[in-house]
């Protein structure tokens, strides 16, 4: 059954004026928290017609995320289109430079633009302000719009808008940045690597259940990171079991060592110092 009742709030309705004043509008749905909502939103407040949503598929994404777009399209009636942005094709991206998201999000908005005739609109919030985010330059050239940041909506402002919306699954759903984020700087992005990190991350996820769980690839070999709740959980016979799985995912990389520790954000990111 289509859900297209929205009852607008207080909370609400600056965005919901804001998301009316831009008329037809293409929103890029990634799966995550932010998109998702915006994506559901909008397109109970403008309709099919005006609200047409994208989303990229890519190695870089979590099979999870994909199916939770379709699944979510699918109850709501969204005007959905799965498109392959070409990053992989990208070879600045490929090489994984500190600013990888910037080509990774010009090969979005580039593709997007030449389906749209309407505004590009992204689930930016206003905590993403805060971070290093060389994607949103890439938004500037395309003159991508963010309601949210407009708004003044910051990611907790994100999540009570999803449960105003009937939507208590995706409100707690924990951030998860791509899946070449799990990826030391520096390294290449290969599609062997990105299969493998969702493999074990969705294993984890099903065996263990953390809070939160990240797959890296880094110089030093394959680093587990969970919450420390559950990581202090696991037992040397859970750690050898995980191990293994690890491994038998990551068979490309025969030599690579299996550590485990505390989630730490950003750990796999590095930016290169300034030559003097």
């Amino acid at each position: 059954m289509k859900r297209t009742r929205i009852d607008l709030t207080e909370h609400s309705l600056p965005l919901a004026e804001i998301i009316k004043n831009y008329g037809e509008l293409t929103i890029a749905v990634s799966g995550g928290v932010d998109s998702m909502t915006l994506g559901s939103f909008a397109h109970r407040l403008l309709g099919r017609e005006q609200v047409k949503l994208v989303h990229a598929i890519s190695p870089a994404v979590p099979k999870a995320a994909t199916l939770r777009v379709e699944t979510q399209a699918e109850a709501e009636g969204w005007s959905l289109r799965m498109v392959d942005a070409g990053e992989f094709e990208d070879e600045q991206y490929r090489a994984n430079p500190f600013n990888r998201c910037f080509f990774c999000k010009t090969n979005l908005y580039q593709t997007l633009s030449g389906l749209s005739s309407g505004i590009l609109v992204s689930g930016t919030n206003a905590d993403d302000l805060q971070d290093f985010r060389p994607g949103l330059e890439a938004a500037q050239n395309h003159q991508v719009r963010h309601p949210y940041v407009e708004a003044g909506f910051n990611k907790d402002d994100v999540r009570a808008l999803a449960s105003e919306l009937g939507l208590p699954q995706l409100s707690r759903l924990p951030s998860s940045p791509c899946l070449s984020s799990r990826v030391e700087t520096g390294i290449r992005i290969e599609r062997a690597d990105l299969e493998a990190i969702d493999s074990v991350e969705s294993w984890i996820q099903s065996e263990f259940n953390p809070k939160t769980v990240r797959c890296r690839v880094l110089a030093q070999g394959i680093m587990i990171q969970m919450d420390p709740k559950t990581l202090s959980g696991l037992d040397l016979e859970d750690q050898k079991m995980t191990e293994e799985r690890v491994l038998e995912c990551f068979q490309h990389r025969p030599s690579s060592k299996v550590r485990f520790s505390a989630y730490q954000r950003g750990s796999a990111f590095k930016i290169p110092e300034l030559q003097t």
